[in-house]
């Protein structure tokens, strides 16, 4: 039973995961070559508008890390259990279930936690939040200075 387990889910998962890491890998490498053709080819302001796009672009990389974050325990505790199926290790269970649990977090922090976002979380904060604790916000003072105006 857990050969097939392995078999039908995990070997098709690491499968997917070195794919999409490939393949990230080979289109961020193409883009930045094509990005720095085009640099080259034309004006200066260019330039600034492709770091912002190749920013977007990386984070691309951040799925298959993702993936393997989450599923890297219940891998290797799929393993253990194959090799020795009386001895379960509790933590390894543990970690397991947590981290694919998180997976969800990952993802919406990596790909929903862009910079208006986090200024708009800031701006709910600092209601919330009494004055002494508000300095330690990054975007407070700058939300300050325009409520002020």
């Amino acid at each position: 039973m857990q050969v097939v387990h392995f078999v039908t889910f995990y070997a098709p998962l690491w499968g997917a995961i070195l794919f999409n890491g490939f393949t990230y890998f080979q289109v961020i490498q193409m883009l930045n070559n094509a990005t720095r053709m085009a640099v080259g080819m034309s004006e200066r302001s260019y330039q600034s508008d492709a770091r912002v796009d190749m920013k977007a672009l990386n984070r691309w990389g951040y799925y298959p890390l993702i993936l393997i974050g989450s599923w890297a325990f219940g891998t290797i505790n799929r393993i253990h259990d194959f090799i020795e199926p009386g001895q379960k290790i509790f933590w390894l269970s543990v970690l397991d279930v947590g981290t694919a649990a998180l997976m969800g977090l990952f993802n919406s922090i990596a790909y929903g936690l862009n910079s208006s976002v986090r200024r708009a979380i800031c701006e709910r904060l600092e209601l919330l939040l009494p004055d002494r604790f508000q300095r330690y916000l990054p975007y407070a003072t700058k939300f300050r200075g325009q409520q002020q105006e």
